[in-house]
């Protein structure tokens, strides 16, 4: 697939480009996809919930009642779970919902997704993306210019590009990436793919290896 090299203006500049066919050329693997993005999601979850179980409630030990002659079950201490404020039965402890995937398994994923976009016509190809101060207006500006508004876009980056990411961040419906951190749920997840041109090499290097 051939595209043109559009300025930050949306012009484009009277170059072109060819998606490498070994990312953005492939057949999707669906499964792959669903590996990798739960593989992500389960990795957000922090983890550190907590209750407290019956030998962690703060309660007097003491014996509530005498064993027998009350016509009720036995009671031998407050903090038993049939209490209201006892311990919890089996609680949650804090743990790690990490999964592991292999790297060739993930590769094929966000070629996938790579593959999906270019499918779906919407990835564009920029020159640069030179911004000379940290200003959320000109990133505005030049999102309007090379796409809808109210449509989500990640940006793809060489290398990190401190002045964009601080220009982008306070934006809801856009982000900034580096070759590096691309991965499938922000693939998947943006309306939009905005590769600066010297992007396209690094992410052949990265899931073509």
């Amino acid at each position: 697939m051939e595209l043109s090299i559009l300025n930050t203006k949306g012009k484009e500049t009277g170059k072109k480009i060819t998606l490498p066919e070994s990312i953005f050329g492939i057949e999707p693997n669906d499964h792959a996809i669903y590996l990798d993005i739960k593989r992500y999601m389960a990795n957000q979850r922090q983890g550190t919930h907590k209750a407290k179980e019956r030998a962690e409630v703060d309660f007097s030990t003491r014996k509530l009642k005498k064993q027998k002659g009350t016509g009720g079950a036995r009671a031998g201490s407050r903090k038993s779970p049939v209490f209201v404020g006892g311990g919890t039965i089996f609680g949650p402890r804090p743990r790690t919902y990490d999964i592991k995937i292999n790297k060739k398994v993930r590769d094929l994923a966000r070629k996938s997704a790579l593959a999906y976009k270019a499918k779906e016509s919407v990835v564009s190809i920029i020159d640069n993306l030179d911004l000379k101060t940290p200003k959320t207006q000109d990133f505005v500006e030049i999102i309007a210019s090379l796409s809808k508004s109210n449509l989500k876009t990640l940006f793809i980056l060489p290398e990190i590009n401190t002045n964009a990411i601080l220009s982008s961040r306070n934006l809801k419906r856009s982000k900034v990436v580096t070759v590096s951190d691309i991965n499938t749920y922000d693939l998947l997840n943006a309306d939009r793919l905005i590769l600066v041109e010297g992007s396209l090499s690094k992410i052949e290097e990265l899931l073509n290896q």
